[in-house]
């Protein structure tokens, strides 16, 4: 009983994350400020698959989850090269 409460407030709460993330995302202002909100809303994903795969026991979608922050990982880096390189 108090589990099913307790997952429906993680995933409200990543939700609510997501929301003023994608709000970030659009305001701007710079684009660095761009790549850290998508980096973010990646990071948010990746919270619920984790919480998805908790909550179902299937410890394969947390597979998903470490190959979603790999490939996270290599677009922030290719981000930080294109500023880098645009300055």
């Amino acid at each position: 009983m108090i589990m099913d409460w307790m997952w429906t407030l993680v995933i409200g709460l990543i939700g609510l994350a997501f929301i003023f993330t994608v709000i970030r995302l659009i305001r701007g202002p710079r684009l660095p400020d761009r790549v850290v909100a998508l980096d973010l809303i990646t990071a948010e994903i990746i919270g619920v698959i984790a919480v998805a795969s908790v909550r179902a026991n299937q410890p394969a979608f947390l597979d998903v989850a470490i190959i979603l922050a790999l490939i996270s990982f290599l677009g922030t880096v290719a981000f930080a090269y294109y500023i880098e390189q645009r300055v």
